[in-house]
Formats: structure tokens, sequence, C-alpha cells
């Protein structure tokens, strides 16, 4: 019998591949004769464990592809190229995760945005194309406040705070998926928002102590 954690690795190489198909992966795509084409990749070890990646992975230049529903705005951007970070493109990025409510922007950790590269480097790797949707970055403590006034999941001492902190997903990908994959960097705290509705919930990463939660 499945669990849930290797339903949902399957669900994701299946996505990939093309051979699944429900509201949320709706990635089937048909032979001519009618058959779903077959897998043309080959899965990691463990399809979480971003440590079994080849050190190719980490060298390469790094490009983020980034979405704000709230506002509309789209970046796709090399960032990071021969070991060094493009000043220019840093400061382009961190405008884009600035608090969008009082338009204010704080320099964003470095660690934030590798962490948000990886994880849209190794979902393409399955030939997921999608942009990574940035819900929330940096945060005023007036935004912050107003979000726990509202009702919203905003700690106190928030690390989106510090510019240390982003609650994205990926169109079409299960939040539970995309948490798993990030919690595998080992590069800080995860947390999971499921929610029950069509655009369904979200993860929390952040660089400070690696710790999971769900809220």
């Amino acid at each position: 019998m499945l669990t849930r954690r290797k339903l949902l690795k399957k669900s994701l190489l299946l996505a990939a591949s093309g051979l699944f198909l429900t509201p949320r992966f709706n990635y089937a795509q048909q032979s001519s004769a009618g058959k779903s084409a077959a897998p043309a990749f080959t899965p990691p070890p463990d399809l979480f464990d971003a440590q079994a990646l080849d050190l190719e992975f980490w060298l390469k230049p790094r490009t983020l592809n980034l979405i704000r529903p709230s506002s509309s705005e789209r970046i796709q951007i090399l960032y990071w190229k021969d070991g060094d970070m493009l000043d220019s493109a840093y400061q382009e990025i961190c405008h884009f995760l600035r608090d969008t409510q009082v338009n204010k922007t704080v320099p964003i950790d470095p660690k934030l945005l590798e962490t948000l590269w990886a994880t849209q480097a190794f979902i393409e790797r399955f030939g997921m194309n999608k942009p990574l949707e940035i819900l929330s970055a940096y945060r005023t403590p007036e935004t912050n406040q107003k979000l726990r006034e509202d009702g919203i999941p905003a700690a106190r001492k928030s690390l989106h705070l510090e510019g240390r902190a982003a609650d994205i997903r990926i169109a079409h990908l299960h939040e539970e998926v995309l948490g798993d994959l990030i919690q595998s960097f080992r590069q800080g705290g995860v947390g999971f928002y499921f929610r029950a509705n069509s655009r369904g919930g979200w993860i929390h990463t952040d660089t400070g102590l690696q710790r999971t939660w769900q809220g």
C-alpha cells in the first residue's frame, strides 16, 4: 500500500513525464496513437534528496523565473555566473521581492535566492518549466502586523522582516511535493500551508534554523 509521501513522489514523477492527469497535475501528453508517452528522464535515487545532485548542478549559471500574482509582475533574470553574484541583477531581484504593500526594498539574503533558484532548477530537470509564484517575501513590521490582525499566518518575529523568507508555490505542483523538495536542501525552515481551494496552499522557506511545521 502506498503511503501519502510515496504517492506524492510518484505523482511528481508521473507529472513530469506527462503520464499523470488530475486537476492539480495536468501534464498529460498523448501520442499519435492515443497512448501516453513514455518517460524520457532518469529520476535521482531519491526524488527529494537534493544532496544527490552533482557539483555541475551547483556551478552552472543561475537564472530566476518569478511571478508575483498580487501585482502581476514577472521577472526572468540571470543573477549568478562563474561563481559571482551579478550586482545589478541582485538589486533588481531585491526590488522584485520588496514589500509591495508599501513599496519598500531591503537586501535579500543570497541564501534565500539560492534556495529559490535550486528549487526551480531541480524541477526543470523533469521538464516542468513553471515560474515560482512569490506570495510574500520581505515585509515591513507594519505589513506583518496587519497580516496578523487579519488572521493570516505571520510570526511576530518573522524572518520575512529581515529579507530571509519567502512564501511560494508552483502552479499544478502539490505543496507537499514542493515542501519536501525544499526541505531536502537543508538551508533553513520549511512551513507547509495546506489550503482546500482552487489555488491550493503554499510553502514558507527561510534561511533560519532547520525546522519544519504546518500552519
